[in-house]
């Protein structure tokens, strides 16, 4: 076992306003495991969450949280915060105006001009949900509190749990063991049901939407998502999604009585629909909207008025976009995060909306978040990519650099073992093309042949490859590479950011697609003279657990070692929302799910390979029930499988417990890989 690097300073690394640490030994002068989490000896950063508070004022906060202000003349002047109203015991606070609305003991409290009322009165912990995020934060879903813009109307979230079962999980840091049950709807058995009220300020009366045309279960576990209001706020729009979740209704509800109005249009599909933003009114044109949908295949921007008329597809294309950053203050331009130029890049766009001509205001490549003034005539523009590790600037309309703010430099550069990190891709037999990343370490030798570790996800809604510094590997990666490994990971289908069909591969079939990509890739890697195909891993969380064991167990003597963290093992486990999405149900689709079992391949694990799986004892996501009764099964078989629990951890291991983590995996390649 070699014995682990003593660092003595570390560079924090902030893009928008998520910090990511790396550690760097200076006396060493490499990059050390022990401190790749703690962020002793940070970077000074000196623009954080850079925002306009006019078209020509704007302000940030420094390293010391200090707010600024920055005139159009370039004077900077430290200002005091305001400090924001607390009220004893709230959580969820919403405000619009003098208006707040909040969640205490469970129920809805409403403050208007300083008199605090209680709305509801039967919100437990357990069973009855008020004003909280619902649908275990599917479809775009964030919260339980929506304010109307003048601040007049609220509405919010009720969800009964009451007949879903209690799931246990025990808390052992007691003294005597805890029950500490949650509401765990598993796919194909009966889900909660959700309401959405409003509550009307001006005349103290809540009123429940009639989003069920009867009482029938099937009504009743409707998913209620992507919830606003009309400009005036005498409307609700919910985007209405059947549990198969292949039919959604756009619906209009009165804010007064709660009566529909009008179902504007739906959207049907073979497989899914995933409504995961709330329509957007257009500044100056309330009667227009814009809705974000796959239809065609790509996520793009539809123009539609409140009768339900489709007026035009405003963007289109084979790339996707990813959100709305608001509009200039006639209205007449849009701006948004899209995936025009690469679907590595996040860049940031003007779209006219008479037109629908397209302008690129992040002319350098990456990963960008932007503020803009008003008039749309300025922009400040923080962003990482491959080649910068961070950097603020401010640009004009045409995306021309006016100032620069802030520069980090890449602290890889200071490491005198600095692995070299590439983005490929390769081509699958359909043509498809699959995005790879390769980290070699710096004294890489072409002549010598390397193990290799394979990080893996392949699930949706994540994107393991991208224009960011490290190319989206962080730190862990490049670390594992300095100790004289090749670490390379395949965005597979079944990932993000590359269409409907490159995501929706895996539907009713996960575990399939998504392993023949992977599986394309190793046979690549064979080919390298450098790599030793004896000597490869594989490692990944939650579905890239799932992928990990599946990768192993479905191609035995492939892989040396494994390591899997949270995995999925069988889909009949996982929770209705995201599972029956992907899967279906157990009784729609018995062979898919009989398929994708992992418990169906323990026959196939040979000694010759390592596999340890690790779980949190309090994983509410991926439960581990999935884990144990695999253990439970390779005891029965007498198959060899390590298994280590992080008894207080959820899905993942945060905090200090993160650099233990790290420190086994490594470990265990070095025990088990290396040799």
């Amino acid at each position: 076992m070699k014995r682990l690097i003593v660092k003595c300073g570390t560079y924090a690394v902030v893009i928008a306003s998520f910090l990511f640490v790396v550690s760097i030994s200076f006396a060493q002068n490499k990059l050390d495991i022990e401190h790749l989490m703690d962020g002793t000896y940070r970077l000074k950063i000196n623009v954080y969450q850079p925002r306009f508070e006019d078209n020509d004022t704007y302000s940030y906060y420094d390293n010391e949280w200090q707010k600024h202000i920055v005139d159009k003349k370039g004077n900077d002047k430290i200002v005091e915060r305001t400090q924001e109203e607390q009220i004893e015991g709230a959580q969820f606070l919403e405000q619009v105006g003098k208006n707040k609305a909040y969640i205490k003991d469970n129920n809805l409290f409403v403050n208007k001009n300083g008199n605090e009322k209680q709305i509801t009165f039967d919100g437990d912990s357990l069973d009855i949900i008020i004003g909280q995020s619902v649908h275990r934060n599917e479809f775009g879903i964030e919260k339980g509190l929506y304010f109307s813009q003048d601040g007049n109307y609220l509405a919010y979230y009720r969800m009964d749990q009451s007949m879903v079962g209690d799931y246990p999980l025990v808390n052992t840091m007691t003294r005597e063991a805890k029950h500490t049950p949650i509401k765990y709807p598993m796919a194909g058995m009966k889900s909660h049901e959700v309401e959405v009220w409003v509550y009307d300020f001006a005349k103290d009366r809540k009123v429940c939407l009639k989003t069920r045309k009867d009482n029938s279960v099937e009504q009743r576990e409707n998913y209620l998502t992507n919830v606003c209001f009309s400009a005036d706020g005498k409307t609700v729009y919910i985007q209405k999604l059947n549990r198969k979740q292949n039919h959604m209704w756009l619906e209009a509800y009165s804010s007064e009585s709660g009566l529909l109005k009008r179902v504007l249009f739906e959207e049907v599909s073979n497989k899914y629909v995933e409504p995961e933003h709330p329509l957007t009114f257009i500044p100056n044109d309330n009667g227009k909207f814009l809705y974000f949908s796959e239809k065609d295949g790509w996520q793009h921007l539809y123009i539609y008025d409140t009768l339900g008329k489709e007026i035009k597809q405003l963007t289109k294309g084979n790339w996707m976009v990813n959100d709305i950053a608001g509009f200039n203050d006639k209205g007449t331009v849009v701006y948004i995060y899209a995936t025009k130029d690469s679907p590595l890049e996040r860049n940031f766009y003007a779209v006219n909306i008479k037109d629908g001509k397209i302008t690129r205001i992040t002319l350098d490549h990456g990963t960008h978040t932007v503020a803009f003034n008003p008039k749309g005539t300025r922009f400040i523009d923080s962003y990482s990519s491959t080649e910068v590790a961070y950097r603020t600037v401010i640009r004009d309309e045409k995306g021309k650099v006016i100032k620069e703010l802030d520069f980090v430099k890449d602290p890889f550069d200071e490491l005198s073992n600095k692995p070299i990190i590439t983005i490929d891709s390769l081509i699958a037999k359909d043509g498809t093309v699959l995005y790879t990343r390769m980290i070699k370490p710096k004294d890489f030798n072409p002549n010598k042949k390397y193990p290799v570790i394979v990080y893996v996800y392949g699930g949706p809604h994540a994107q393991l490859i991208t224009d960011y510094w490290t190319a989206g590997a962080g730190n862990f990666l490049p670390f594992l590479a300095t100790q004289d490994y090749i670490v390379w990971t395949m965005d597979s289908r079944g990932s993000a950011n590359r269409g409907y069909e490159f995501e929706s591969a895996i539907w009713h079939n996960c575990g399939t697609q998504e392993i023949d990509d992977q599986i394309t890739g190793i046979n690549y890697l064979k080919t390298l003279p450098y790599v030793d195909a004896n000597r490869i891993g594989v490692d990944g969380w939650s579905y890239g657990g799932f992928m990990t064991l599946g990768l192993t167990l479905r191609n035995p003597g492939v892989f040396k070692v494994a390591t899997a963290g949270g995995p999925v093992i069988d889909w009949k486990w996982y929770e209705v929302m995201y599972g029956e999405r992907y899967m279906g149900t157990p009784e729609d689709n018995p062979e898919g799910y009989e398929k994708a079992s992992l418990l169906n391949y323990i026959d196939n694990i040979p000694d010759s390979v390592r596999i340890l799986i690790m779980q949190g004892y309090q994983d509410n996501t991926v439960l581990p029930q999935h884990s144990l009764e695999f253990i439970r099964l390779c005891v029965e078989k007498k198959k060899p499988v390590d298994y280590f629990m992080y008894t207080n951890h959820e899905h993942n291991v945060r905090g200090k417990d993160r650099v233990e983590l790290y420190k086994k995996i490594f470990r265990y390649y070095e025990d088990f890989l290396k040799k």
